[in-house]
C-alpha cells in the first residue's frame, strides 16, 4: 500500500462531448483520491493504534524490570553480605573443629603417656614386692623383712595389702 497520490489522470482535449466526460473524469478523481486519503487515514491509525497497545505492554514490561532491577540488586548484597558471614562462621568453626582434634590428640598422648607410666610403676611395684619378698636381698629372707634386715608390716593399717602400683605405699 502505497502512500503517494494515484497518477495524473491523461490530458483531455476540449470537445464538447469530451468536457462532460472530462468533468465526470473530474468528479471521480476527486472521489477517488478522497477515498484513499480516508482509507491512508484510517490505515495509519490502526497502526497507531495496535502500536500503541504493544508499545503500553513493552513501556509496563520495561518499567517493571526496572523497579525489579533495584530489588535485585538489594537482594545480590544481601546475598554477599550473608555469604561472607556463613564464611567467617565457617572459619571460626574450622578453628573450634581443630582445637578439638588438638584436644583429643593431647588427650591420646596422655593416655599414652599414663599407660607408660603404669607399666613404669607395675615394674617399680614388682621390683618392690620381690625386695620385700628378700628376693635378691643380702640381710634376709624374706618373711615380713625388707632388703635392710628392718620388720615391715604386711599390708596396710588394717591388715589389708594393697592392690596394683599403689601396693607399695
Amino acid at each position: 500500500m502505497s502512500t503517494s497520490p494515484p497518477p495524473p489522470p491523461p490530458p483531455t482535449t476540449t470537445t464538447p462531448t469530451t468536457t462532460t466526460t472530462s468533468q465526470t473524469t473530474t468528479t471521480e478523481t476527486e472521489i477517488t483520491d478522497q477515498r484513499t486519503t480516508e482509507a491512508k487515514t484510517a490505515f495509519e491509525a490502526s497502526l497507531r493504534s495496535v502500536g500503541a497497545n504493544y508499545e503500553t505492554a513493552l513501556r509496563d514490561r520495561a518499567r517493571t524490570l526496572h523497579d525489579n532491577s533495584t530489588v535485585l540488586d538489594k537482594q545480590e548484597a544481601d546475598v554477599r553480605r550473608a555469604t561472607e558471614q556463613l564464611a567467617k562462621q565457617n572459619d571460626q568453626l574450622a578453628k573450634v573443629a581443630d582445637q578439638a582434634r588438638d584436644g583429643l590428640k593431647e588427650i591420646g598422648d596422655v593416655q599414652n603417656w599414663a599407660e607408660l607410666i603404669e607399666r613404669d610403676l607395675l615394674i617399680v611395684e614388682e621390683t618392690v614386692r620381690l625386695a620385700e619378698e628378700g628376693e635378691g636381698d643380702y640381710h634376709g629372707l624374706g618373711n615380713g623383712v625388707n632388703g635392710f634386715g628392718e620388720e615391715v608390716e604386711d599390708g596396710d593399717k588394717n591388715g589389708k595389702k594393697g592392690k596394683g602400683w599403689f601396693q607399695w605405699w
